[in-house]
């Protein structure tokens, strides 16, 4: 008989707050997630697509008794040491006692769960499971069905199937009463919640939101199994229970004992911060993928999974966060894993040189915003790998040449922010440009070697001209003589900035029209961690007390700071999940960031690394963010401890593990070798100004060469105070894909200036307009412009 209520409410997944991740380290290509104490999303064949909602459980007593143990919330987890994501969760209540223990098949696309009920006679467990496959919660259709002897609850959507079998201890069919359903109307839940009991025993639903529901003994173990068809899926479940629940689970939890003693962990660390590091390193482990050696996603979760039907989540791949992690990789001496990341992006990369904003395993991409960061950053990877003489073999010469090319054409501003939120000049994508720059320079032959480096001092020298504020009313209000803002606009055309104009925040439901200029971020930190910039410096010190001052909280756990101005990426006041807006909250990783911070100035960064690992969930897993208010225990939200926010957050368990090699190393462990020996944390004076038609410069400063860089072969046509001694230069190939003309202004004085245009040699065009640029004393330089 079919279940009513087609097709079902509108799907959603399960909470981001997660207890634990986890995966076999054979073959098995399956990934577990669990919170609130139940299993919850499960991934598989790809660490990006999302099989089910959760797999829940129900006590009750067939007579009107009945909790589900997910909402009753008091359960505590154990595992056999940190680090090992082999999960027994204890769920009590006054008349019971259930006890979980979850551990995958280390050769099987198979979750093996053992339950355990000790209570009242009469009282049942009842296993309820919510098929999500092909990462959607729409269109499943779902089956009560026997197959090959054994009755199962299965499930298929598209080219996915899944199948639950349960055993009873000596390996009999174990499944009792069953129903399939719709989800708000005809599910188990709903029959609980109408009847107090399992009344209705529908033998199938769908196509819809579909949820399935069977009777277990007090004592049995399940197997999930999941395929490319119902009966494949059935068939891996059923061969799963003919093994000891045990057997498995000693196999699993001494793979994983044995992966941690190959580790390269910093000594000497209080146990707290050691248990952490293992727990950040499994997480690192956890989220690689089996089909694409080197794709890692951001994180096993959708934020706020439990309100929205998120196709994303957070289980793509975003370029920097997988440099990132793989920065965590070598931290921990995984050479080789950090060497498939730097394979993966490089078959990732598109063939303008960049990479997209995030994507799918595949490589296809998912959100289509270009941030510049995100280009630099695997040259930084390809740049530490060299470092360390890894590389072996990988030819890095054309994804450098590619990816340095595309920063020379669009920089210095980003079309989006590392928050991915904003267009302009930010002192964190500079940083990582120019770092990229120095480091990839060493891979190029000339003049695209030259030219890199030319570029790389032009834009290191400009970041304080660009990004940074003085004698604002807030520099006044804080004691301070100025600071770095969170972004600007690039210089209008006349050479002025925008900062003393409102900068709309995208992500509030009112924008507070706050200035550009009093709006300040964590970014500039960047600086100092890659050698670019001195900690002592006065406008660095200067920043970080305006930092302190408008972005720290101090949470019961420790310090942290939200990410910039009037930020709404987070729940809002009242606790409820942000769907578009809302308040944004603390996070652990810019902790960590300070912590890097604090190293590079001479100061112990253990009491960041503490913070970290008290802010952490039940499981040790750290979130993206942190809740920061008064505590709102009808939401589970409490200051110092994950929000409803994606958990874990890989990053965050990177820089964790990168701050901890990084105190023991005594500098930072991800500063670049090549930027430290060129600029030392000193601000260079570069001999080149670099103009080119998407960021016309205004000024250079006196002895400056000025260099136009094109998209394409030009003749220049120049010349001085009014177009003395005009004549033509041939823009020439950089070996970047951008053409260079550099033009005589190195002996000009303060006060002239040089006039120029161009005639494109594809077409023989004139660019159609006169351009401009005023010799200045070098401390003056700024801006852009251009005349008709």
């Amino acid at each position: 008989m079919n279940a009513f209520g087609h097709p079902g409410i509108s799907p959603t997944w399960s909470s981001s707050a997660k207890d634990m991740v986890g995966c076999a380290l054979g073959g098995a290509r399956l990934w577990f997630t669990s919170s609130f104490g139940i299993l919850s999303e499960v991934y598989t064949p790809r660490v990006d697509i999302p099989q089910i909602r959760d797999l829940g459980f129900i006590v009750a007593d067939g007579r009107g008794f009945w909790v589900e143990v997910k909402r009753l919330n008091s359960y505590h987890i154990r595992q056999p040491q940190p680090g090992i994501p082999a999960l027994e969760i204890v769920h009590r209540h006054e008349r019971f006692e259930l006890r979980l223990r979850i551990a995958p098949d280390p050769r099987r696309e198979v979750v093996l769960i053992e339950v355990t009920l000790q209570g009242d006679r009469g009282l049942r467990p009842y296993a309820l499971l919510a098929p999500h496959l092909g990462g959607t919660g729409r269109d499943n259709t779902a089956q009560v069905a026997r197959h090959c002897g054994r009755k199962l609850l299965w499930a298929e959507q598209g080219p996915f199937g899944l199948a639950l079998a349960a055993a009873d201890p000596a390996q009999g069919d174990a499944l009792g009463a069953a129903s399939a359903g719709y989800v708000g109307a005809s599910d188990g839940w709903q029959d609980f919640a109408r009847n107090g009991r399992l009344t209705w025993q529908f033998d199938a639903a769908g196509p819809g939101n579909v949820a399935l529901i069977g009777e277990l003994p007090a004592t049995a173990t399940l197997a999930l199994g999941f395929a490319t068809s119902r009966e494949s899926a059935a068939t891996l479940a059923s061969a799963a229970l003919s093994q000891s629940f045990d057997e498995v689970w000693q196999r699993y939890v001494g793979e994983w004992r044995a992966w941690h003693d190959k580790l390269e962990l910093p000594a000497e660390l209080p146990d707290a911060v050691r248990a952490q590091l293992a727990t950040s390193a499994m997480v690192l482990r956890v989220h690689q993928d089996k089909t694409y050696p080197g794709a890692m996603v951001a994180s096993l979760s959708v934020p706020w999974g439990n309100t929205r039907d998120d196709l994303g989540g957070y289980h793509l791949v975003w370029p920097r966060d997988l440099v990132e992690s793989a920065g965590g990789l070598l931290a921990l001496g995984a050479i080789e894993q950090a060497r498939d990341v730097l394979r993966y992006l490089i078959a990732t990369q598109h063939g303008a040189g960049n990479w997209s904003q995030n994507q799918w395993l595949g490589g296809k991409s998912y959100w289509q915003g270009e941030q510049l960061d995100e280009t630099a950053f695997p040259v930084l990877l390809a740049a530490a790998l060299a470092e360390r003489a890894a590389l072996d073999g990988i030819e890095v010469g054309a994804m450098i040449r590619r990816a340095l090319g595309f920063i020379a054409l669009n920089g210095p501003a980003t079309q989006q922010d590392r928050w991915e939120e904003d267009s302009g000049l930010n002192a964190f994508t500079l940083g990582a440009c120019v770092a990229a720059l120095v480091c990839g320079a060493r891979f190029l032959e000339q003049p695209a070697r030259g030219f890199a480096l030319a570029l790389a001092d032009f834009w290191n020298e400009s970041i304080e001209d660009w990004t940074s504020v003085r004698e604002t009313p807030l520099a006044r209000a804080q004691g301070v003589a100025g600071y770095y803002v969170r972004i600007a606009p690039p210089p209008s055309s006349s050479g002025s900035s925008s900062l003393d104009q409102v900068l709309p925040i995208k992500n509030r439901a009112c924008d507070p029209r706050i200035r550009g200029d009093e709006q300040v971020a964590t970014d500039f930190l960047q600086l100092v961690r890659l050698g670019l910039r001195d900690p002592h410096e006065r406008l660095m010190v200067d920043s970080v007390k305006v930092i302190d001052s408008q972005l720290r909280v101090d949470t019961p756990a420790g310090p942290a700071w939200h990410r910039y101005t009037g930020d709404g990426y987070g729940e809002s006041p009242d606790g409820s999940p942000f769907d578009g807006t809302g308040r944004g909250r603390a996070w652990p990783l810019l902790s960590g960031e300070r912590g890097h911070y604090e190293l590079a100035a001479g100061r112990d960064p253990l009491p960041f690394l503490q913070a970290m690992a008290a802010m952490t969930g039940r499981g040790g897993l750290i979130p993206e963010q942190i809740w920061d208010a008064e505590p709102l225990p009808e939401r589970f939200l409490y200051p110092g401890k994950p929000t409803g926010s994606a958990m874990p957050l890989v990053w965050a368990h990177a820089e964790f593990i990168k701050l901890a090699r990084s105190r023991a190393l005594g500098r930072p462990c991800d500063r670049p070798d090549d930027v430290w020996q060129r600029y030392g944390g000193t601000r260079p004076a570069s001999t080149h100004a670099i103009w080119a038609p998407h960021f016309p410069l205004a000024t250079l400063a006196a002895g400056q060469v000025l260099t136009i860089c094109l998209p394409a072969p030009a003749q220049v046509h120049f010349g001085i105070d009014g177009w003395q001694r005009a004549t033509d230069v041939a823009a020439a190939d950089s070996g970047l894909g951008v053409y260079l003309a550099q033009l005589p202004s190195a002996a000009l004085k303060a006060g002239q200036r040089i006039e120029f245009t161009f005639r494109w040699s594809d077409n023989s065009y004139w660019e159609g307009r006169d351009y401009e640029v005023r010799v200045v004393a070098r401390q003056a330089r700024c801006g852009s412009t251009s005349t008709p």
